[in-house]
């Protein structure tokens, strides 16, 4: 009887830590509005967003390729019976518009009012570079347009979107000063930030580094001999200590360059998706936090 009581016990503390986490108890259905992001960076700022009024879901899983993701016949299932579906927009995901003419859900495209940066060169050059929210700034802006969406598929809680909106923007502000401080002292050669995809304008231009990349967008991520050369050229002449790679491409062109100028590999950078909720970076905080300190530690040589 005592180990009966005991499992008694466990089994209602269980369920009261699953009624603490907003969700529907079991056997109970999931009524809150439906919101579909295109991937997960931006679930998880929609999910500070939402609270516990909204259900928000990723198309793409975490450590997916978003540039040319492939929709499947359950996506495209879930996206018909959303409520909002959210996109990024700037171009980042190609197959989006094909995607949505099978949706009547109301979209947003939350870059919507971010001054975006021109790709410099390659097939994409002069198109706006998508990677806008690697600049805490501009994903006060993103906020911004979650916010005024939500309020509108649940004018009920537009109080409390706003409130958690303005909570979030403080982190936000607070990780863009860390950031900044962090990369400020750097000697002029070491502010340079080589990797495999042209993903860094923002961060690069908020904190004053020079951002070099052996190609532009990552759909087009077999690197040709002319782009792995002018990476080579770019990191001798600068004397630049270390190069970096995105979590979501293989690193091998990148190894080439460090083969060739003796630089360091400076580590795995994430960009276009989040890790599982066991890895590095489980959220969007996560992941500025993680890159600023592993581009800081690699281009000064210290641990990180």
């Amino acid at each position: 009887m005592a180990n009966l009581g005991k499992t008694v016990s466990a089994l209602a503390a269980a369920a009261l830590v699953l009624s603490a986490c907003g969700g529907p108890s079991a056997g109970q259905s999931d009524s809150r509005p439906v919101v579909l992001t295109t991937f997960t960076v931006l679930a998880d700022i929609a999910s500070n967003v939402a609270g516990d009024k909204l259900r928000v879901e990723s198309i793409t899983k975490p450590g997916a390729e978003i540039h040319g993701y492939e929709p499947t016949p359950d996506d495209i299932k879930k996206a018909a019976k959303a409520d909002l579906i959210l996109d990024n927009g700037l171009n980042l995901e190609a197959w989006f518009a094909r995607f949505v003419s099978e949706s009547d859900a109301p979209h947003k495209v939350v870059s919507e009012g971010v001054q975006p940066i021109a790709i410099g060169e390659d097939a994409y050059q002069g198109k706006p570079n998508p990677h806008a929210w690697m600049s805490p700034k501009n994903v006060g802006i993103y906020v911004d347009n979650m916010v005024k969406a939500f309020s509108e598929i649940s004018s009920g809680d537009a109080a409390v979107f706003k409130a958690n909106g303005d909570a979030y923007k403080a982190k936000l502000q607070q990780v863009q000063d860390e950031m900044t401080g962090a990369l400020s002292g750097l000697p002029k050669n070491e502010r340079a930030l080589v990797t495999c995809e042209g993903a860094f304008s923002y961060l690069a231009r908020d904190t004053g580094l020079t951002e070099r990349y052996i190609w532009a967008v990552n759909a087009e991520q077999q690197a040709t001999p002319q782009q792995i050369t002018r990476a080579i050229e770019f990191v001798k002449q600068n004397k630049v200590p270390a190069v970096f790679c995105e979590s979501t491409v293989s690193d091998a062109p990148m190894r080439q360059v460090v083969s060739a100028t003796g630089a360091a590999f400076g580590g795995v950078l994430y960009v276009d998706s989040l890790s599982g909720p066991e890895g590095p970076v489980p959220t969007y905080l996560d992941l500025i936090r993680h890159d600023s300190k592993t581009i800081v530690a690699a281009l000064t040589g210290a641990k990180p």
